[in-house]
């Protein structure tokens, strides 16, 4: 029944003025659009698209937080490039809905070697109140749900290079002294501390923080039409990682991602098969161990979106997502998806079965280039969980980011 609506060969022309792979805007759909979305979509192309460069002057920091933040989070930031753009300099304050905050300023060198390579230094603080913890493993209790607080300073180097238009090798490294581990804080703290359910042994890392030295590289194919908001295209992403105790060595250890996105057009770019899966691998020498709050987790907005945030925390983890998205409205997508997934403390043991599942559907509001605001609700043994978010449901910090977080890991 909506095939034949949704192919009609009128509404995928190309007009002039419009970002390349958009579908231009018609009255035409499965309901007509009210007039405020339509403004709405049309006002936040200059305010709100990955697929134009920054401007100079103040504006409004909605990201750098991790998963837990609440469903929002906003600030001042101001950015202002100098010596003929040469240099960009920027920073930016946020605090989420539960009361996390972030701050950071940055010197970027962006048009370097033709173009192909940016350099720059970043300095990151944040202080996330109530990130949860429910034990190590697939057979973390749900009732036995913690919270924590953490507390960290990053300074990084990064730089990308561009070898070609969609691909990528970016590398950084960091150091974080040491960060600060207590009590969650802050209003409405529902769960017990995590420093007082769990030990060393079933929470590693949490007796003693030590001082980190980092370094990660990234080679990334971006072959998506928008970033923000794909309607074709797909992302293939390969990332190593080191981290390295500077006092004891106990928690030193390396980590390996894999991750894939596939957006495929059904009959017309409006109507999107999106595909999705991820792996991570840690690796550690004899004697060692890696931090429960570095250790790769499932659960939440990005992942499994019938669960709690982080749901479940061990050394290696992988993650499938299916996602179909189809017009209500020119701005506004309805999206049905499935989840699956699991963590494990041998690789060996990352296969296909027994998985955990989710099921649910969602809205996306967008306009050409950019996720405005996604709601979803998600399906599973455990319940349901709704999230409301300000970006699409693939796009998560990576670690290799100069404007991410490192800790803790972000699923």
């Amino acid at each position: 029944m909506l095939a034949p609506r949704l192919a009609a060969p009128a509404q995928d022309a190309q007009a002039a003025g419009v970002p390349p792979g958009w579908i231009t805007p018609t009255p035409r759909g499965l309901v007509a659009e009210p007039a405020l979305l339509t403004k709405l979509g049309r006002v936040s192309e200059s305010a709100a698209s990955d697929d134009r460069e920054a401007t100079d002057g103040v504006y409004v920091e909605t990201g750098n937080m991790i998963t837990g933040e609440g469903w929002i989070s906003a600030g001042p930031g101001y950015r202002r490039h100098a010596l003929n753009d040469r240099l960009l300099l920027d920073a930016s304050a946020s605090v989420s809905w539960n009361l996390y905050n972030v701050m950071q300023a940055s010197i970027e060198v962006p048009h370097l070697a033709h173009d192909r390579l940016t350099v720059g230094v970043q300095v990151m603080r944040q202080d996330v109140l109530q990130v949860k913890y429910f034990g190590l493993g697939e057979a973390a209790r749900a009732s036995d749900q913690s919270g924590y607080r953490f507390r960290s300073t990053d300074i990084i180097g990064y730089a990308t290079v561009r070898p070609a238009r969609r691909l990528s090798v970016s590398g950084r490294f960091g150091a974080m002294p040491r960060p600060s581990l207590s009590a969650a804080a802050g209003a409405h703290v529902a769960v017990p501390s995590t420093i007082d359910m769990f030990s060393e042994a079933s929470a590693p890392g949490i007796a003693s923080q030590p001082s980190f030295l980092h370094a990660d590289v990234l080679v990334a194919a971006d072959l998506r039409d928008h970033r923000g908001h794909p309607t074709g295209g797909g992302l293939y992403q390969f990332v190593v990682a080191v981290y390295s105790d500077r006092d004891t060595g106990r928690y030193s250890f390396r980590r390996y991602e894999v991750e894939g996105a596939q957006f495929v057009p059904l009959f017309t770019k409006r109507w999107i098969l999106a595909l999705h899966a991820r792996e991570v691998f840690s690796d550690t020498s004899t004697g060692s161990v890696v931090p429960f709050y570095l250790m790769p987790s499932l659960g939440g907005k990005n992942t499994l979106r019938g669960y709690d945030d982080y749901r479940f925390h061990d050394d290696h983890m992988q993650a499938f997502s299916v996602e179909s998205r189809w017009p209500l409205f020119t701005h506004l997508d309805a999206a049905v998806f499935g989840d699956a997934g699991k963590v494990a403390s041998r690789v060996a043991d990352l296969d296909l079965r027994r998985l955990r599942t989710s099921y649910g559907a969602g809205l996306r509001l967008h306009n050409a280039t950019a996720t405005l605001l996604r709601f979803d609700v998600g399906h599973s043994t455990e319940g349901w969980h709704a999230f409301i978010k300000i970006s699409d449901p693939f796009k998560r910090s990576m670690p290799i980011s100069g404007r991410s977080a490192v800790v803790p890991f972000v699923p």
